[in-house]
């Protein structure tokens, strides 16, 4: 049986959770599927988990997130961390998910009381406040809060220098309060 690292078999499960993303990756393009099974335990949670309400809608996306990984396996270089490379997968899928999930939304409010749920009428009205968002500070601004990428992450995902993510972060927050500020229920001064 190959051997890695020190005298630690393939098929050891204790072995490859101390192994690195990277490692496993490279493992399960060497036939390894259970390196892959530690992969999908490790991020079939968080990669969705936290931007997405509905958990079996999130499980779905993580699993066609991990099916394009599978796909992908002989173009996979670690070139950068896999976590950014799994993360530039699922941002794609989740702005297909987003895109339907709007139009789905749109028809659905038009059909809806708005005054009839403020928690839901404010959730409307900061995932508006996002869309207006430029495309490019949107995306930052969704890798960062929501997925919790570090500023090395989202530079190396979207091939920016570190400084221009700072900025574009900074600037899409900006624009985003100002989003929000007149656009507030309670700040609306209706009777």
């Amino acid at each position: 049986m190959p051997q890695v690292g020190s005298n630690q078999p393939f098929g050891d499960s204790v072995a490859l959770a101390a192994m690195t993303d990277e490692r496993l990756m490279l493992l399960f393009r060497l036939g390894n599927s259970e390196a892959f099974t530690e992969l999908f335990r490790r991020y079939s949670s968080p990669v969705y988990g936290r931007r997405l309400e509905n958990p079996a809608r999130a499980e779905e996306l993580a699993q066609e997130t991990f099916v394009a990984v599978l796909r992908g396996i002989e173009r996979y270089e670690p070139r950068a961390t896999f976590r950014t490379y799994l993360y530039g997968i699922a941002m794609k899928i989740l702005m297909a998910e987003r895109r339907k999930s709007a139009r789905r939304e749109q028809s659905a409010a038009a059909t809806l009381d708005p005054s009839s749920d403020s928690c839901v009428e404010e959730a409307i009205w900061v995932q508006r406040a996002i869309e207006q968002l430029d495309a490019d500070h949107r995306d930052i601004l969704l890798l960062r809060e929501y997925e919790q990428l570090t500023y090395d992450e989202i530079a190396a995902l979207l091939r920016l220098p570190v400084n221009t993510v700072r900025s574009r972060l900074f600037r899409a927050r900006t624009a985003l309060r100002a989003f929000l500020h007149p656009l507030r229920p309670e700040m609306r001064n209706e009777p």
